[in-house]
């Protein structure tokens, strides 16, 4: 604030600041994760701040090179919680291309569908939370019954809900049961109606639009300088997506836009989720319709284990069920890098295997915790409200900050 100081009569301002600190995090509710953000504040307005991550300490890649590679994937369920099974899914991969297995097309296809309704899951979250903290609480109460839809299709697969472990390196567990597809197609039949109602609350509400419109803009080239990818990116005009780039999955096969905006503020993060939310729809019932038949594993007997019924009556695959739960399998010397198109963006594995049981040395490119590192420049010269809807928009896990 400016000091007035009065003396003969005469009035003189002094062009001196008196600044406050403000701690945003590491407990706040509004901070959506155990992260600290020191905010230097001239009122209402953010000077400057600085960012501090570690408060989780889960030390991922340390813990992932001392575990068998099957036994990783409950690690990868970790980082990005909101859409688990992309991570899992994307770890499979990452050995299935070391070990150069071949994969059914029935398998591909089934991945598409769970990752896919994991991207539902993610941008609900993501577009339902902005609306909470621009005051608007209804959109959130309504579009979550989607989401726990979503999630009980995980627990029919896989027993799981939000950390899922769910499909092995080959393919899954099991085949979807027809309980399963029945709740898939119910899902697809319901959510059209009420992601439109979602849509409806928020889209063209002025309130909201006034609020998230210019709120924690960045330009393409900004974005691009500070690595982003995903929706982040997208949002500020660049249509890189994985699924295109480089597919996986048989994502080729499928028909789908990629939604990009242009100013790379909260409402163009909001708008690009929204539509990447219909497309997300759109690639499952292409999945759906296009499913082929075959096995729903690949022929990797020593990562998948084989049925009680042989392992009571079949030394081989006593032997192979032995090696699998000990961690006594080993994976062919090499060094790989695989990546997804995950919840947040560009979600890979990087490994390096000396022939061993578990990874010699394993990197997890957390999409987070790299375009993060913008969040300070973004919400600069911005109110202190607009830095919570900033982050919200970012959809910030803190689980992919600290591995």
């Amino acid at each position: 604030m400016a000091i007035v100081i009065k003396s003969n009569n005469d009035i003189i301002e002094s062009e001196q600041k008196e600044y406050t600190t403000l701690n945003l995090g590491p407990t706040h509710p509004a901070t959506h994760g155990i992260f600290q953000n020191v905010l230097k504040m001239d009122g209402e307005i953010i000077v400057d701040s600085e960012p501090t991550i570690g408060y989780i300490h889960r030390a991922f890649e340390k813990l992932a090179e001392r575990r068998p590679y099957y036994q990783i994937t409950t690690l990868t369920d970790r980082l990005n919680y909101c859409s688990s099974p992309i991570n899992n899914m994307g770890w499979h991969m990452t050995v299935e291309k070391l070990i150069k297995a071949e994969i059914p097309k029935r398998v591909e296809y089934m991945r598409v569908i769970i990752m896919e309704l994991s991207r539902i899951a993610d941008h609900i979250v993501c577009n339902s939370v902005i609306g909470v903290d621009t005051g608007a609480m209804t959109g959130f109460l309504y579009i979550f019954q989607m989401r726990e839809r979503i999630y009980e299709i995980f627990e029919e697969i896989c027993g799981a809900r939000l950390t899922t472990n769910i499909g092995r390196i080959g393919g899954f567990e099991r085949d979807f049961s027809p309980a399963a597809w029945a709740k898939i197609n119910k899902f697809v039949e319901d959510f059209p109606a009420a992601l439109k109602e979602f849509d409806k609350l928020l889209m063209r509400n002025r309130i909201f639009m006034d609020r998230v419109i210019g709120c924690g803009p960045i330009s393409a080239e900004r974005a691009l300088n500070y690595g982003f990818t995903g929706p982040n990116l997208r949002a500020a005009g660049v249509d890189y997506d994985v699924r295109v780039a480089t597919p996986y999955s048989s994502y080729q096969d499928f028909d789908f836009i990629i939604p990009v905006g242009t100013g790379g503020d909260t409402f163009d993060r909001f708008m690009v989720r929204d539509q990447e939310m219909w497309e997300s729809l759109s690639i499952i019932k292409q999945a759906i319709q296009k499913m082929p038949s075959g096995p729903f594993h690949g022929d990797v007997p020593e990562f998948y284990l084989p049925e009680k019924a042989d392992v009571y009556n079949n030394m081989e695959a006593l032997i192979y069920h032995f090696k699998i739960v000990m961690g006594e399998i080993g994976v062919p010397k090499g060094e790989v890098y695989h990546s997804v198109e995950g919840g947040n963006g560009e979600l890979g594995f990087y490994m390096v295997s000396d022939g061993g049981r578990t990874p010699y040395r394993l990197h997890f490119r957390r999409p987070c915790f790299i375009y993060y590192q913008a969040y300070h420049e973004m919400i600069k010269g911005g109110l202190l409200s607009d830095a919570i809807l900033t982050m919200s928009s970012m959809n910030v896990i803190a689980g992919e900050l600290d591995a």
